[in-house]
């Protein structure tokens, strides 16, 4: 141990040692105790103080952040409160941050979540993969869809999503009680709806049976849409569409089980809005998907 380490123990030490004595004990005693003088200790009990002070202001900025994103990791937080930061007049980098939120436990954790939502063996059509080696380069390019599953006191719903490739918007989602073609087809529909051009557009999925439907397919060849899908490795393959089941359920909440299907809509459709609106992505450089979609659109 350092000679600065040694002393900031000792430091230490004393202040928890004023503290007990609760007056039994002049503070004259107590630093003569430790080997230190009174004046010592009074300017690390005011640094102290002062970083407290500070760990507090941060804790309060951090908070308010969380109240919409509630599971931000500290490179994100570092970025987008950057400006409350500055207000306040604080210097915080990302090892103060991580430091600090540590101390409070306030760090996020990861989950893991393994649930199978893909049935391959079917009589339909199954496509090639054709955006391998394609270069995304402009919103509506290249969708890619996938379900995840959300749990309910009663059973499982499922939400099926479509992310726009480019700018990681979800251009069209739909939650239903059941595995069935009927909630993919109205998660494409609302995304085709809403977009105003379609043209020379892939849709890529896995080679789910409803991705693979001909209802569904039908759909997208009407709108002379390409249609795209995994070949082996399907998790590989759709990462994207992966990562996006991942980002809602472990930094909004869809892990949690629900009361019912409707109370997992409303929590869908906020997680949904927050993620493209406010949620900063280290891959758009700290921007969120909606300010990419709407700026290259």
């Amino acid at each position: 141990m350092c000679y600065r380490t040694k002393k900031k123990a000792k430091y230490k030490a004393l202040i928890k040692a004023k503290e007990k004595s609760k007056g039994f004990a002049s503070l004259t005693t107590i630093t003569h105790c430790f080997g230190l003088k009174r004046d010592a200790y009074y300017k690390f009990k005011g640094r102290a103080d002062k970083r407290l002070k500070l760990e507090q202001q941060i804790l309060n900025i951090v908070k308010r952040r969380r109240k919409s994103l509630p599971r931000e990791g500290v490179r994100k937080l570092v970025k987008s409160l950057s400006n409350e930061f500055t207000k306040a007049k604080l210097k915080v980098g990302r090892d103060t941050l991580f430091n600090v939120l540590r101390k409070h436990k306030m760090l996020t954790l990861r989950k893991k979540h393994r649930m199978r939502t893909t049935n391959s063996h079917h009589r339909f059509y199954k496509y090639s993969n054709i955006i391998k080696d394609i270069e995304v380069t402009k919103p509506n390019q290249v969708w890619v869809s996938d379900i995840t599953y959300i749990r309910t006191v009663k059973g499982f719903c499922y939400l099926a999503l479509i992310t726009d490739m480019y700018s990681r918007r979800i251009v069209g989602y739909d939650l239903s009680d059941s595995l069935e073609l009927n909630g993919c087809v109205r998660a494409l529909n609302k995304a085709i709806y809403q977009t105003k051009n379609v043209k020379q557009l892939i849709h890529h999925s896995d080679r789910g049976i409803q991705y693979c439907s001909n209802v569904y397919t039908q759909i997208l060849k009407r709108k002379k849409i390409d249609i795209s899908m995994t070949e082996e490795n399907h998790c590989y393959e759709n990462a994207m569409a992966e990562r996006v089941n991942g980002i809602l359920k472990d930094e909004f909440y869809l892990d949690q089980t629900f009361t019912n299907v409707q109370q997992a809509k409303r929590a869908a459709k906020n997680a949904i809005n927050l993620y493209n609106e406010i949620r900063l992505h280290l891959s758009l450089d700290y921007k969120t998907p909606n300010m990419v979609y709407k700026l290259s659109a």
